[in-house]
């Protein structure tokens, strides 16, 4: 199957997400900057999941440059990806309307972790999928950076219950981590 579909769903879920996610921002009661001040934990929970839905809208923008089709095990995977990106608005407001409690930030983490994980099972779907002899799987490489990010948004879930500050710092580093776009795909279409 062609790869225009995958595409053009994967965009307008995530355009609805992102849209769900600015509606839970509510208008501040107040003429004066204090208004803001008790708004700051729900916008910042907007910010750092409009930067991670952007990441991945990013990365699968620039990963389906390098593929040439999709099978059902690869629609099924992608289905995977965007449930767990469609909780985001979710968990966003439960961690940012809720102060960053440690129970709201470890589910917060929970669902970082579980998008992380539908990502890799993507991945591994269009791996197997196109070879490894592509420039996909040349693109990918053994994708430490995920791995990585994987594990440290485990770390993150269990160590907010020791503090929760450590759990969002943690989601902000990784954050931080892809924030640069991913420029393996790039370096590989460009040759």
């Amino acid at each position: 199957m062609g790869k225009g579909r995958v595409e053009a769903f994967t965009d307008g879920v995530v355009a609805i997400i992102i849209t769900i996610m600015v509606l839970e921002l509510k208008v501040p009661h107040g003429e004066d900057f204090s208004a803001l001040a008790p708004l700051w934990p729900v916008f910042f929970s907007y910010v750092l999941s409009f930067i991670n839905v952007g990441i991945y809208w990013n990365n699968l923008h620039n990963m389906f440059h390098t593929v040439q089709r999709v099978d059902g095990y690869v629609l099924w995977a992608n289905l995977n990806l965007l449930f767990w990106l469609s909780l985001m608005p979710v968990t966003t407001a439960f961690m940012g309307e809720n102060h960053f409690a440690p129970v709201p930030v470890a589910v917060y983490g929970a669902d970082l972790a579980l998008c992380a994980v539908a990502y890799t099972i993507l991945v591994t779907k269009l791996r197997h999928l196109h070879g490894a002899d592509t420039t996909f799987a040349k693109a990918v490489g053994q994708d430490r950076k995920g791995k990585i990010s994987l594990a440290i948004y485990i770390a993150g879930v269990l160590l907010t219950f020791v503090n929760q500050w450590i759990g969002v710092a943690l989601y902000v580093a990784v954050a931080i981590t892809w924030f640069v776009p991913d420029r393996r795909f790039e370096k590989l279409i460009e040759k």
